[in-house]
């Protein structure tokens, strides 16, 4: 498919004697996608019943008669005004039992079924009138589940269907009560109905009881969207996607993404450094107008995935945006480079969030493509520049990796409910492993917990994945891969429960789990070939080859050929080295790379990207400051 831009535009913000010009300006810029529509509730039905297509018909024909192709939002997470007063308590419950409430959007909770209701009558109203529209090219599905901390909520209603959620999976209160070891603390209930949600408890629930309200709460998000793309396909055959965001992790998007047709995400690299990366003061300053070199790679890896291998940036920051702690300008060049490394890891479309700054609201200070005066921005001439690049290229062939990372959201559940020490997270633990196999020039895939398609891969790396089926077990054992299992994986089992044998109880493996502790900050353990165990570290009782301990003797990589156990946390130095003597075993080449330089492989080519202020020497060549450079392999 050729590669293509797009933009994100809002009619309903302007007057709509701009929107004929706004269509050609995007046209003869070279944009092919526009979307509209996904938060424009209370424009379309302003009373309950009332609804009014004519002004949006006028958007769709206007663009459409420009050659422009439409992605048409549902509007759903922006309930109207009239909603909340018919449904006071639709509103999603914080943890300490306050309601989210009107003012601002994503204000509903996804267990409100009169809010449901609602929301397939608009969804259905709008795919019926545009469903064969012939500019209606794409669609998505309400927008960013989960932003604002608004997956998980403690309402009534959460309650009301968590209680028939765990009948269903229970069968029987008191198979509920063996699964969650209730007898411990005379927890146990006499039926469902006796099951409250694990909030404001006077300690820490049960973590059964945790775990299985995350789950709940996931598949209350993937029901949420199958509702909606089963009503759209009634009515039109385009392609169905979500825009999801980055390191959001409270909800499975694999099975989000079963009911698409491919994944988006919102990419805002300038943003994300500021509030979703664990990084010193020294190195957010130095990255502070570029973003992290590795955090939208990382998600464009995933979504990928998420997308069977197909996946667009849906919203691409392309200035200064409003909600970061720090909201600085991008480095010029680094707009361009933005989009060129999302085509390097196989994206469809790159488009650009907005159109227009907005002179009012809470995004008025979140730039465009456009001031709101109308006049361009510095990032129009480096999209042109993008634009005269894409004809002048031959299109990205995507290409398997080599090495692979297991992904599962599960997991991260599981961390969330028993983190074991300040700031241990699963997020972090993946984060790290694809920085440090990144730094190493290496491209990466992505596979869910549930993958059947291991043997095609060198190394695959398995951190942290804490629920590990048998079936999985016996594709790792079977894989023509070096799989590099743990810390903390195959620790539990069912519902957080440990198992017996302990832990990994890998095929064909001699190594047990039997103690574990979390280490503070200021209190790292050497190892006696060099470097650190930091925050994590298991003691194994085994037989397997010692490959790396600590200066007191514990065993911290261990394994032969095929799998391998790492039992503890470390820092990056010796993370890279480890990592490196592992690939080293096989015939994948790897290359150091400077700070804030990056590649990325396609089947026929090589992508340098250069993240940082100054000119890099790499290779036998100079990448200049915020560039990229792309070479036939």
């Amino acid at each position: 498919m050729k590669r293509t831009l797009g933009v994100c535009y809002y009619p309903e913000h302007w007057p709509r004697e701009v929107w004929q010009d706004d269509a050609k300006r995007m046209a003869s810029m070279g944009l092919t996608w526009v979307r509209i529509g996904e938060f424009a509730w209370g424009q379309l039905e302003k009373e309950e019943g009332k609804y009014d297509f004519s002004w949006l018909d006028d958007a769709i024909g206007i663009l459409g008669r420009e050659g422009l192709k439409i992605v048409l939002g549902t509007p759903t997470a922006t309930p109207p005004r009239w909603m909340i007063n018919k449904y006071p308590d639709m509103t999603a419950v914080d943890r300490n039992g306050q309601p989210r409430k009107f003012g601002s959007r994503r204000h509903y909770c996804f267990s409100h079924q009169g809010y449901r209701e609602e929301c397939r009558k608009i969804v259905a109203k709008i795919a019926e009138r545009y469903g064969s529209n012939p500019h209606v090219s794409a669609w998505q599905t309400d927008n960013e589940y989960g932003c604002h901390d608004t997956t998980i909520s403690y309402s009534g209603y959460a309650r009301q269907e968590f209680r028939i959620w765990l009948k269903t999976r229970y069968g029987s209160i008191e198979r509920l009560n063996e699964a969650w070891g209730n007898h411990f603390w005379s927890m146990a209930y006499s039926c469902f109905s006796e099951v409250d949600l694990p909030n404001l408890t006077v300690t820490e629930a049960n973590p059964a009881h945790e775990l299985a309200f995350r789950r709940f709460s996931s598949d209350q998000v993937v029901s949420f969207n199958a509702a909606q793309t089963e009503i759209i396909r009634r009515y039109s055959s385009a392609p169905i996607t979500h825009n999801f965001m980055g390191r959001i992790t409270d909800f499975d998007h694999f099975q989000v993404g079963k009911d698409l047709d491919f994944a988006c995400w919102d990419s805002y690299p300038l943003g994300f450094l500021e509030d979703r990366i664990s990084a010193s003061e020294t190195y957010k300053a130095d990255f502070s107008n570029q973003g992290d070199c590795d955090f939208q790679a990382f998600h464009h890896d995933l979504y990928r995935s998420v997308g069977n291998g197909r996946w667009w940036v849906m919203e691409q920051q392309p200035g200064p945006v409003n909600w970061a702690p720090y909201n600085p300008s991008p480095l010029p060049g680094m707009v361009k480079l933005w989009s060129w490394e999302a085509f390097a890891h196989g994206a469809e479309v790159v488009s650009y969030f907005r159109w227009r700054q907005l002179p009012f609201a809470q995004e008025q200070l979140h730039s465009g493509l456009l001031r709101p005066d109308g006049e361009e921005t510095e990032a129009v001439a480096e999209i042109a520049s993008v634009i005269a690049e894409l004809e002048m290229a031959d299109q990205v062939q995507p290409a398997q990796a080599e090495v692979a990372i297991i992904f599962d959201y599960d997991s991260d559940y599981s961390w969330v409910t028993q983190p074991h020490g300040k700031g241990l997270n699963y997020f972090q633990l993946i984060f790290e492993t694809y920085q440090t196999l990144r730094s190493l020039g290496l491209s990466i895939d992505f596979l869910p917990s549930d993958t059947e398609h291991m043997s095609t891969y060198k190394v695959v790396f398995v951190p942290g994945l804490v629920h590990m089926g048998d079936d999985l077990k016996q594709a790792l054992f079977k894989s023509n891969a070096i799989c590099v299992v743990g810390p903390r994986s195959a620790a539990r089992i069912g519902d957080m429960e440990i198992p017996r044998p302990l832990p990994p109880d890998l095929i064909d493996f001699d190594c047990v789990v039997s103690k574990l502790e979390s280490l503070r900050p200021n209190a790292p353990i050497a190892l006696e070939s060099g470097g650190y165990v930091t925050r994590y570290r298991e003691w194994l009782e085994t037989n397997e080859p010692i490959l790396e301990k600590t200066v007191d003797g514990v065993p911290v990589l261990v394994g032969k050929d095929q799998i391998m156990y790492l039992a503890a946390m470390l820092d990056d130095e010796t993370r890279k080295r480890l990592f490196k003597s592992i690939l080293d075993r096989t015939d994948v080449d790897t290359i150091e790379l400077p700070q804030g330089v990056r590649v990325r492989d396609t089947a026929t080519e090589r992508f340098w990207f250069n993240y940082n202020w100054t000119k890099q020497h790499i290779a036998g060549f100079t990448l200049d400051a915020a560039s990229y450079k792309r070479e036939l392999r």
